[in-house]
């Protein structure tokens, strides 16, 4: 049966903005995927990335190319070599998934052998900012039991020591995104250690995380930027405890499944994060989430408006998505 195929671009505004080491953003921006056989109806979200050269618009023309396979019944496993790895692939992905679930009437669960879904604590994120500041935005969200810092190189140690004295008793992650360097590596790590952070997530830039190797990491290491699209996670223990799965950079919920298994099978802790996206972007990576020792699906908490349907949060309690959303 031959598919209709629909790809439109959204932008959902950010509450307060979004500040990272290397970008500020006032705007979620994705591309959905909507595939319909005139019966059923899948749909998949999907956030461009600009650190590997995605944008709105190469991500809408990747599509725009593999639609006349879609239409004429290309499966997920052939989607995994018909395209590469990346935004493009997993919007298309994580439709594929919605619309098998609709035809049958089986959760996207049970199709991938997950197992019946469960709430789970995701991390909430605090953007980086001067010291002063970001303790002022950590104290409104003290209540939560696990925070995401985000940090920018020199003078994280100040940021880090402002946010602990704000948030005593939640559980902290800090992501440098790739923002530190040999000018500022030791002291940023003793101040991780001292503020008992659970996890430093990509703290050196990925050309240079030979660093890392050989190192004595009394704090869990994860590779973020590290793990790039597409390509194996051979060689990341040396250097990592820990690798964080995005579907973006997967290039979808299957190969992410995949992934997981992979950094199983190598001992690495597992860590499932989000771009800035909605909750159809987050949905199906609930799924990983079941397996994983570290959430970060947060995004619909960082817009100012989510799309509705969404998915349910009471604090930081992510709950499994509802089929009008997706699976």
């Amino acid at each position: 049966m031959s598919l209709e195929v629909s790809i439109e671009a959204q932008r959902f505004e950010i509450a307060g903005g979004f500040r990272i080491s290397r970008e500020t953003r006032t705007h979620a921006q994705v591309v959905v995927v909507t595939l319909s056989d005139g019966k059923a109806t899948g749909h998949g979200e999907s956030v461009p990335y600009p650190r590997y050269g995605e944008s709105l618009e190469t991500v809408q023309t990747q599509i725009e190319e593999i639609a006349p396979l879609l239409k004429n019944g290309l499966s997920r496993e052939q989607l995994l070599e018909a395209m590469p790895a990346g935004a493009a692939r997993n919007a298309v992905d994580c439709a594929l998934w919605d619309l098998e679930a609709k035809r049958s009437g089986t959760p996207a669960t049970d199709i991938a052998g997950v197992g019946p879904l469960k709430p789970v604590t995701t991390a909430f994120t605090i953007s980086v900012d001067t010291p002063e500041k970001m303790a002022e935005k950590t104290r409104a969200a003290a209540h939560r039991p696990l925070l995401k810092i985000k940090l920018a190189g020199p003078g994280d140690d100040e940021r880090i020591a402002a946010v602990r004295l704000a948030a005593p008793e939640s559980t902290l992650i800090v992501d440098a995104n790739e923002a530190w360097d040999e000018s500022c590596f030791e002291i940023n790590m003793a101040a991780c250690e001292a503020a008992g952070v659970a996890l430093i997530e990509q703290p050196l830039p990925s050309k240079n995380d030979g660093l890392l190797a050989g190192l004595e990491r009394r704090v869990v290491i994860c590779a973020d930027e590290s793990l790039h699209p597409g390509k194996s996670i051979d060689g990341l223990r040396a250097k990592y405890d820990a690798v964080n799965i995005k579907l973006d950079k997967a290039g979808g919920l299957t190969a992410a499944l995949k992934l997981c298994d992979e950094a199983r099978a190598q001992d690495l802790k597992v860590m499932v994060g989000c771009m800035l996206g909605t909750s159809l972007a987050m949905a199906p990576a609930v799924l990983i989430a079941q397996k994983a020792d570290f959430v970060d699906l947060d995004g619909p908490l960082l817009l100012a408006e989510d799309r509705s349907p969404g998915l349910k949060f009471e604090g930081s309690t992510l709950y499994p998505p509802q089929p009008e959303l997706w699976g």
